[in-house]
């Protein structure tokens, strides 16, 4: 199992694509695919029938995956993209934003 650098409630800025410069939460992380879904990012139409949480049914706008290699985690001080550090106490594990030294979550 591949390990990311971006995790479920993250606040994330994408790099490249159509939505490049948008920021966002993850909402979502998948592994397999290595993608990601943010909030607001990536936005498809789907189409979709009648169902009783939907009655109506038509077109839906939903969030759609997006490659984890395109996001970039935000830093909590000056709120731009960064890398991060990983540190290790026994057990315990901190991210660590490279720009500022700022604990992320």
């Amino acid at each position: 199992m591949a390990k990311f650098h971006i995790k479920k409630d993250d606040q994330v800025i994408v790099l490249a694509g159509s939505d490049k410069g948008r920021t966002g939460k993850v909402l979502k992380v998948l592994v397999e695919k290595e993608r990601a879904i943010v909030e607001g990012v990536n936005m498809v139409s789907k189409s979709t029938k009648p169902s009783a949480a939907n009655p109506q049914g038509g077109i839906v706008k939903q969030e759609a995956p997006i490659h984890i290699s395109n996001l970039s985690l935000i830093d909590p001080k000056s709120g731009k993209a960064t890398r991060i550090r990983i540190e290790r106490e026994g057990k315990n594990v901190k991210r660590i934003a490279k720009k500022s030294g700022e604990v992320i979550k």
